[in-house]
Parts: C-alpha cells; structure tokens; sequence
C-alpha cells in the first residue's frame, strides 16, 4: 500500500487549505486512517483519524477547524483546514492500517502500518 499526501502549500493565518491523501493498492475501505504532523524541530503529533464506519478522533488543537473525510470509491482521505493558525505548520503526512469495523479511530502512530510522505504547511502572518 502506497499514499501519497498533496495539497499542501503556503497560506496566511486564518485561511483554509484542503490536504489528500490517496491510496494504491489494498483494500482502501478496510483501513483505518489518520492525519499526523510534523513541526520544525519538534516531534510527530497526532492530528484526526477516521475509522472504518466513520468515527472521527481529533486533536483538541485542531477540533473545531479541521474535518477530516474520506472517500472508499476514490481511495482517499481529505483533511479540510479552517482559520489556520501559525502553530499549523507542519509537515503533513497521512497514515493507514487495516482494522476491523467496530475498531475506534486512534491518535496512537503505532497504531498505524502505513505512512505516506508528508506535504508541507507553512502558515503565515
């Protein structure tokens, strides 16, 4: 399984930005997704999952201006950022496992089997 994240990019304090996060391969239904970040010098932190059925889980940080989605027919996984803030910014990188249905999404990135490479945030002033 392969993901590729995109739609990252350079944007002013309180725009919006929409990321994806597109699978190949496996059985893109199947899987557990989530949405991890990666500020300069700091270490990776848990963003928003979605479980198989849809549950959501999000940071406290972003709850209430990030939605995360996904689409089975189309193999992907969005994040839609609202009123970004500088302390967004971040490398993006979306990851994925399979689970069973009732499993609830998870913050944990062990959690995850899958990763794909991250795309760049940069929120300015």
């Amino acid at each position: 399984v392969q993901l590729q994240a995109s739609g990252g990019g350079l944007v002013q304090a309180g725009d919006s930005l929409r990321l994806s996060c597109e699978a190949s391969g496996g059985t893109f239904s199947r899987y557990a997704l989530g949405w991890f970040r990666q500020a300069p010098g700091k270490e990776r932190e848990f963003v928003v999952a979605i479980g198989r059925s849809g549950g959501t889980y999000y940071a406290a940080s972003v709850k209430g201006r990030f939605t995360i989605s996904r689409d089975n027919d189309k193999k992907t996984v969005y994040l839609q950022m609202n009123s970004l803030k500088l302390e967004d910014t971040a490398v993006y990188s979306c990851a994925a496992t399979p689970t069973i249905l009732t499993v609830e999404p998870r913050s944990d990135p062990s959690f995850y089997r899958y990763w794909g490479q991250g795309t760049l945030v940069t929120v300015s002033s």
